[in-house]
């Protein structure tokens, strides 16, 4: 990432050492000993300058522009496609944490019809997604609230974390090192009693309209990350908060491009911006984004343009359909529900079970359908072509990601 010698642009965070002791002492006798530890305390930013250098300003210019330009002249007509953008947005921001399920279990989680933990939780993140980024849309404002009610949604499924869904932390955490204590840690956020003041110095930087949005939402999420207000599920609330930044500054309207394809591409580049924002060079993290946000934008388009392929061959393969049948109604809902069963297709069609049975039956022989794997006993149906559209733009993402990312290491 930046150099190290790179001159600072933005106020370092202090460190001061502060009284420790475990809650519950557990693990070795030298970390059960500890009685201090060295805490980070970032900077208040509410009222806070960024100062680009040119060749920053042309960078985020561009990709706002690009980004705007999308949702404006295309927004409408790929609104359906944001569906498919908020689940991939939420599964790879979900494998930056190293939560990994096959697409089978992530479409029964959706469903609502048993999956297992890890693809219950990339479900309960796109719900978290969802949330946030509707309220700020309704709201015009980035909320407190809405940030308690999206960590609900990540964590009320989770049996060992659902006590602590939808609250801010009251204890110290730490991140890496010792499960024992922060001792080595890499990163020991501030004290909880702190945690509210910074939250509301967040959210008034949140929601000011004289900072460039890109350069916003960077700042939001790094001190979002800094803080590091919940127990745990702080990188996907924070990531969430990069569309709820700009949703609020109507860069986006109708669309959110999957950025966490590109962050999840090179994850060390990622956290080495995140340490660089600690150090005072907010610089590192507002290219990565804005660089992200140029390479999604593009793909969020070409991916478009496949599943409108899609859908044509898929007419064709039926020997044509007729608007308003529900066999043309469940080709479009396809588009942007690829995962389905048919309560799902019986309740948004609105039309009977016996109706969605047929063209289900249908679609399955035409192989339009096909059963996800496991599913007999409820059965789940993928429209594969539209996942691996979906699948081929996360990975032109990522590679794309990396390629831009090995000269600026």
């Amino acid at each position: 990432m930046t150099d190290v010698a790179a001159p600072l642009d933005w106020v370092p965070h202090a460190y001061e050492r502060r009284p420790w002791r475990q809650q519950v002492p557990r693990g070795p006798r030298s970390e059960r000993r500890v009685r201090e530890i060295e805490v980070a305390l970032p900077p208040l930013i509410r009222d806070l300058d960024f100062q680009m250098p040119d060749d920053l300003a042309r960078l985020v210019t561009a990709s706002l522009g690009e980004l705007s330009n999308l949702d404006l002249v295309h927004g409408r007509t790929l609104k359906a496609l944001n569906h498919l953008h908020l689940r991939a947005e939420a599964i790879d921001s979900s494998k930056i944490e190293d939560i990994e399920a096959g697409l089978a279990d992530y479409g029964r989680a959706l469903l609502g019809v048993g999956a297992n933990a890890s693809a219950t939780s990339m479900a309960s993140a796109t719900s978290a997604l969802t949330r946030l980024i509707g309220d700020t849309d309704r709201t015009r404002s980035v909320r407190a609230e809405a940030v308690l009610q999206a960590h609900d949604d990540l964590f009320r499924r989770n049996p060992e974390e659902a006590h602590r869904a939808g609250s801010f932390r009251t204890t110290q955490n730490w991140i890496g090192g010792s499960d024992y204590s922060p001792t080595g840690a890499l990163h020991v956020p501030p004290p909880p009693e702190t945690v509210p003041d910074y939250l509301d110095d967040l959210f008034a930087f949140a929601n000011r309209d004289d900072v460039s949005p890109l350069v916003q939402a960077a700042i939001v999420h790094a001190q979002f990350e800094s803080i590091h207000p919940f127990i745990d599920g702080n990188g996907r609330i924070g990531r969430t908060l990069i569309h709820a930044v700009l949703r609020r500054r109507r860069s986006t309207r109708h669309l959110t491009v999957p950025i966490a394809s590109a962050l999840v591409a090179d994850r060390d580049g990622y956290f080495a911006a995140l340490n660089d924002y600690r150090a005072g060079r907010a610089r590192t993290l507002v290219v990565l984004l804005a660089s992200a946000t140029r390479i999604a934008t593009a793909e969020a388009w070409r991916t478009a343009r496949d599943i409108d392929t899609v859908r044509d061959d898929w007419g064709r393969t039926v020997g044509g359909t007729r608007p308003g049948t529900p066999l043309h109604r469940v080709l479009d809902l396809l588009t942007e529900e690829p995962i389905v069963n048919e309560r799902l297709v019986s309740d948004r069609l609105r039309i009977g079970e016996s109706d969605a049975s047929d063209t289900m039956r249908r679609l399955v022989e035409a192989r339009i359908l096909t059963a996800a794997p496991g599913s007999r006993r409820s059965p789940v149906w993928l429209a594969d072509d539209i996942l691996a559209a979906v699948q081929r733009m996360t990975e032109r993402v990522q590679e794309n990601s990396r390629r831009w990312a090995t000269p600026h290491t």
